[in-house]
């Protein structure tokens, strides 16, 4: 344990922790409105945009990150276009993306005389080796993407449930659609040095999928998702690098399995909150059919002596005859019996 508080001690540890944090803030933030849209793999198809984007800097000699983000919200904005004009399919949108991207950053990188594994902290993360101008820009980068996923929460959330509605209610479906798509975009690329652009989506998605299961409405489940993504980025920091003194662990991955076994546990408690409230909601009140129907042929005198069972019956009495209940009825000045 010392030689845990020792390592964290160091600078680089420090940088991994914090940004760890902002990306677990971020990447929920976006990915809760992708969910409600039915969007889940974009997150994907924009990592493997992103790789060209940073292939792109590694071939010039510039920042991976900043590429990266101009190349993938470009790459967003066009899936997005085409998903609006109906040109192709949306998987098939997504299709080209995840093709293309990742076959034009290794066959850039190839070009600029660097091996493909140039491209393996950005495809997986290296969290550890996050410099000062690196945390810098993420830091950046995710607040824009808090400020605006949270502080716009109620238009966003209106076109991602309903765009005719949010169209009739005046919004700009498509300002807003194309925002959302930028958003991911740069999500994506604040996350790459923290689980990589092949498995930035599982930081997205996931922890939504976790909060889904224990609350109700929106803006819950909006908060929720951010917290359980900045404690499994946090926790996946802390035990990768416990778990670094006997092993190598890589940071990535183990965040994503600590965010699928935060939906494991949440599953179950789900499930069991959905049956309870199930359970609790009144069952639906049947009307009663209080017609009264005309007796065609009663010979028979009901009264108190008449010896069938008497049930009272609002203002009046009913007797039970032949497996109906009988009543009398005087109209002008006729008497006769309905039966119900």
């Amino acid at each position: 344990m010392s030689d845990l508080i020792d390592l964290f001690q160091h600078q680089f540890m420090q940088r991994a922790l914090i940004a760890a944090v902002i990306t677990g803030l971020a990447a929920p933030a976006v990915g809760t409105y992708l969910v409600q849209r039915r969007l889940a793999l974009m997150g994907d198809g924009i990592g493997h945009v992103a790789v060209t984007g940073v292939a792109i800097g590694l071939l010039t000699g510039t920042s991976p990150t900043w590429t990266a983000v101009v190349v993938a919200i470009l790459g967003a904005i066009v899936i997005e276009l085409i998903r609006e004009r109906g040109a192709a399919g949306g998987d098939v949108a997504l299709a080209l993306l995840f093709y293309g991207g990742l076959a034009g950053g290794v066959l850039l990188t190839g070009i600029g005389g660097q091996a493909t594994a140039a491209l393996q902290g950005f495809l997986f993360g290296s969290i550890t080796t996050v410099a000062v101008a690196d945390l810098l820009a993420v830091l950046v980068l995710a607040t824009v993407i808090v400020v605006v996923g949270v502080g716009l929460a109620p238009q966003l959330f209106a076109v991602a449930q309903d765009q005719e509605f949010a169209q009739v209610a005046g919004l700009n479906v498509r300002f807003y659609n194309m925002l959302v798509a930028t958003l991911a975009a740069v999500s994506v690329t604040v996350a790459m040095r923290t689980v990589g652009l092949l498995l930035v989506s599982a930081l997205m998605v996931v922890p939504v999928a976790a909060s889904q299961q224990l609350t109700r409405s929106f803006r819950t489940t909006l908060a929720a998702a951010m917290a359980i993504g900045a404690v499994v980025s946090l926790s996946g920091v802390v035990v990768s690098a416990y778990a670094s003194f006997s092993a190598t662990v890589a940071t990535g991955p183990t965040i994503v399995i600590l965010a699928l076994a935060c939906f494991l546990v949440t599953w179950p408690v789900g499930s069991l909150m959905r049956r309870r409230r199930r359970l609790a909601e009144p069952f639906p009140v049947e009307e009663v059919d209080d017609h009264h129907v005309l007796c065609e042929q009663h010979v028979h005198e009901h009264g108190p002596e008449c010896g069938h069972l008497a049930v009272e019956h609002g203002d009046h009495v009913d007797y039970v005859h032949d497996g109906h209940r009988h009543a009398v009825h005087v109209e002008a000045g006729s008497k006769h019996y309905d039966e119900h």
